[in-house]
């Protein structure tokens, strides 16, 4: 559903997950991030973009490869597509596609479209590549920790963080992929809030913020929970639960947190 809208920037937010679509309107393009999830939540996005794109470009910035961020790529065909090389060169695209597939089954959902691992036509393979699309230049970070394929991007002169699955105010950090990774790109996203203008901020799931200090204040709980799990600090948990309403569900990823703290993996 729709669930934020300020100047050029509309977010959509999905009821799983609190999963976000970002969308950007320019002169030149409709610039868009990790359509998800349910059918009737990605044909209310199709139907946004149909309305609005006329002889405009359509680009889908990919944050990551998780199934749950690239489960509504088949529905944008036409898409000028961009992710990170790693993104790219993923060793688990069938995985991925099986997992949408084994999604649906379970839930006994249909789908106007075949689902698909997307072709990236622009890579990123390095952090402060850039993209100017008429007068937006779109600027990307590599952000490995969480997967090792994230990506961050900062959209000027609007101010817009695109962050995938870092700085969420609704999960504490996720570390599939490495900690020492992770804990660099939290360092990375706070020299990005420190050198450019961020006026809003729209995590992969969670809720889109045009507050600066509540941005701060995300980076600063990120590291501060990425520090504790290194102590590991057995207030930890009791503090997450009081933080995030969802934290039961999710304390076997925080329990996994805590491991990969330890062997700093």
């Amino acid at each position: 559903m729709l669930h934020f809208q300020k100047g050029n920037l509309t977010v959509f937010q999905s009821a799983l997950y609190k999963t976000t679509t970002a969308i950007i309107d320019t002169k030149q393009a409709m610039i868009m991030t990790d359509p998800n999830w349910l059918p009737e939540e990605i044909e209310e996005i199709r139907h946004y973009i149909d309305e609005r794109l006329g002889e405009r470009k359509l680009y889908i910035i990919f944050t990551h490869s998780d199934f749950d961020h690239v489960i509504g790529a088949g529905a944008f065909p036409e898409a000028f597509v961009i992710a990170s090389k790693a993104f790219h060169q993923d060793r688990h695209k069938k995985q991925s596609i099986k997992d949408m597939y084994a999604f649906d089954e379970k839930h006994y959902i249909e789908r106007s479209y075949t689902h698909s691992y997307p072709t990236v036509d622009r890579l990123i393979t390095m952090d402060g590549d850039k993209l100017k699309l008429g007068e937006v230049t779109l600027r990307f970070f590599m952000a490995p920790g969480h997967t090792d394929d994230g990506l961050l991007t900062v959209i000027e002169p609007y101010g817009i963080l695109l962050s995938g699955d870092y700085l969420s105010d609704v999960e504490f950090p996720f570390i599939y992929s490495n900690y020492k990774d992770y804990v660099k790109t939290i360092e990375k996203t706070e020299s990005i809030f420190n050198d450019f203008e961020v006026h809003c901020h729209v995590p992969g799931h969670g809720n889109a913020t045009d507050s600066g200090d509540e941005i701060k204040e995300r980076i600063a709980f990120s590291k501060y929970y990425l520090h504790q799990l290194r102590l590991n600090n057995k207030e930890l948990e009791e503090e997450c639960r009081r933080r995030f309403p969802f934290f039961e569900g999710m304390r076997e990823t925080h329990l996994g947190n805590l491991e990969k703290a330890k062997l700093r993996k």
